[in-house]
């Protein structure tokens, strides 16, 4: 009988091994950022000290404390928006008017554009956005503390730390907005709600979006290949026939792989709080 005891101890050791494996890497997103302290610590005096003194003084310590306190040692897949509110009310300026600039599909060439908030301010020129963007956050509830191995992604759960994060701040971002607004879409991006080979000013998703404003009563004004963003995309491809002529023809080329979609929106009623 020794044998078969010996045998079962063995089996029961491999299975504590094989779950404790499984739990260390259990989600499919990056785990935390390492030194997310620091990183956001630093991003923040380095936003109001040189990238946009005009915000004023903000209490970096306070900003973090309230960052992390949203969502460590908490379910990951329990944070809401609404537990980043002081967080939100820590971090919140004014946004220039006729400055908004909201985008889809087309994160990089948006940054190029804003230029820090020098041309437009978008989401992530904000200091709310500024901090957190491009990192990777989420709490544990087995330990009083980060999960640095593996976060959620919205398809393993929505109400995620990063997810609730950009909610709260997407919807803030959207009610200071005001004045002029202008949003950059990617007409060339496969899938999403509204599957198309290609979309355009007036046609398919962009289409229902431009009926939405009508009918909210929202003036506004689409331009497909907006010539300052083609003018960006050309400084990366120089040498292509549609940087060097004065052709008006929309882009056929291969090697351009986001057709932009320009809207802008005269808001007449201030902020956008619907």
């Amino acid at each position: 009988m020794r044998p078969s005891r010996v045998t079962l101890d063995g089996l029961l050791f491999a299975m504590i091994t094989i779950i404790n494996l499984q739990r260390a890497d259990q989600w499919r997103g990056p785990g935390t950022t390492p030194n997310l302290e620091d990183i956001v610590i630093g991003r923040c005096y380095d936003y109001i000290e040189t990238v946009n003194p005009s915000v004023g003084k903000k209490n970096c310590t306070a900003i973090w404390e309230a960052f992390q306190g949203a969502f460590i040692s908490k379910d990951p897949c329990s944070v809401f928006p609404s537990d980043y509110e002081r967080y939100i009310n820590l971090t919140l300026h004014d946004i220039p008017m006729n400055k908004s600039l909201f985008w889809e599909n087309n994160k990089q060439l948006v940054h190029r554009l804003s230029d820090r908030g020098k041309r437009y301010m978008a989401l992530g020129d904000t200091l709310m956005g500024w901090l957190a963007d491009n990192l990777h956050f989420c709490g544990s509830s087995s330990n009083s503390g980060f999960d640095y191995n593996s976060c959620p992604t919205s398809s393993e759960c929505e109400s995620n730390a990063q997810e609730s994060f950009w909610r709260s701040a997407s919807v803030t971002y959207a009610k200071h907005s005001s004045g002029e607004i202008q949003i950059m879409l990617n007409g060339s991006t496969p899938g999403g709600g509204f599957p198309m080979p290609r979309d355009s000013c007036g046609e398919n998703s962009t289409a229902r979006l431009q009926s939405v404003l009508s009918h909210r009563g929202f003036p506004y004004d689409c331009y497909d290949n907006y010539r300052a963003v083609r003018i960006l995309q050309c400084v990366d491809f120089p040498g292509n026939p549609e940087c060097t002529t004065n052709s008006g023809s929309g882009f056929t080329s291969v090697w351009m792989t986001m057709i932009p979609v320009w809207i802008t929106i005269m808001n007449n009623y201030g902020n956008m709080n619907d």
